[in-house]
């Protein structure tokens, strides 16, 4: 006895859909990602950084809370701990206060183009902490990524101190948040992506609690406006972004979807220009360019040596 097919035609339909949702979810996150950057440096004039960190990061830990907290959880165990306090404390506390502060600094799109130097980072600090190998793509990829940010920063050596203040905030960014990925990495290994993201918020808000007067102060002092686009921080760009990245992810190849995040930079530039009428330096698009190719340079597999013939 054979058992009948379903039609052949719902499937293409159902991969069809799929395949938009997926592109929905990835236009989505992107677009909220850069748009991130374009609102911290608007609220930077008024806000300071330790109170937009907290503030941020209150905000999304009510909102992902309500997500996690309506289904069945899973509780991270006593192992896990460690490389929980590493991601919060790295990613969510330190990568927002210093970013905040570069933003007060430097414009989006460079701030946004030298966090890029990330997935840089993760590999060569995979090599130690992993025992990743070590190829010459990947030295080559460093060597070219950090030419790049040698570059942004030449950019701004005619400015006043402030602004290669701001440029190696930037990098202090984006190590930051390499280390939290590389601390995460594991983690959804074992948990689920909500739980995780939800904790390391909770963590980040805890490192920022020095900064609550301030955030008192802001909550008291500010318009409607500013604490809408603090909430727009906390629901957004965080809460349901990274969100949309996790289903995405679920879905797509890592390496590939990664490569994407490289819109976020020039979309960032695109939204500061029409919204704040700022544009970076002209070598900041130079420099950029160079971190972006460091990126694909470390992704280059070496070729694998032929076998011997007997």
């Amino acid at each position: 006895m054979t058992v009948e097919s379903p039609p052949a035609v719902e499937a293409p339909a159902d991969s069809r859909r799929t395949t938009w949702l997926v592109l929905g979810a990835v236009a989505v996150t992107l677009l909220l990602w850069a748009s991130a950057f374009v609102a911290i440096r608007h609220l930077g004039r008024d806000v300071p950084p330790g109170a937009l960190s907290l503030g941020r990061l209150l905000v999304a830990s009510v909102a992902l809370g309500v997500l996690v907290l309506r289904r069945p959880r899973t509780w991270p165990g006593r192992r896990d701990w460690p490389l929980l306090l590493l991601c919060g404390v790295g990613w969510f506390g330190v990568y927002n206060l210093a970013l905040n502060e570069a933003e007060r600094r430097i414009d989006a799109g460079t701030s946004a183009l030298i966090v890029q130097i990330g997935p840089i980072i993760v590999a060569l600090l995979a090599t130690v902490f992993l025992g990743e190998a070590m190829n010459r793509w990947l030295l080559i990829g460093m060597a070219v990524g950090f030419a790049g940010v040698v570059v942004i920063a030449r950019g701004f050596s005619s400015g006043d101190a402030g602004d290669m203040v701001g440029v190696w905030l930037a990098v202090l960014a984006a190590i930051t948040y390499a280390v939290g990925v590389l601390a995460q990495k594991p983690l959804l290994g074992r948990l689920p992506g909500p739980e995780v993201t939800w904790l390391a918020c909770i963590i980040g808000a805890v490192v920022c609690l020095p900064w609550s007067g301030e955030l008192v102060t802001v909550v008291r002092d500010s318009d409607a406006g500013t604490l809408l686009w603090i909430a727009y921080l906390g629901v957004f760009p965080t809460a349901i972004a990274f969100s949309t990245w996790a289903y995405v992810l679920a879905r797509s190849n890592a390496g590939t979807l990664t490569l994407t995040t490289f819109l976020v930079p020039f979309i960032a530039t695109l939204i500061a220009w029409a919204l704040l009428s700022e544009v970076p330096p002209p070598l900041t698009f130079a420099g950029g360019a160079l971190c972006i190719a460091g990126v694909l340079l470390t992704r280059r597999k070496p070729r694998r040596s032929a076998p011997a013939e007997k």
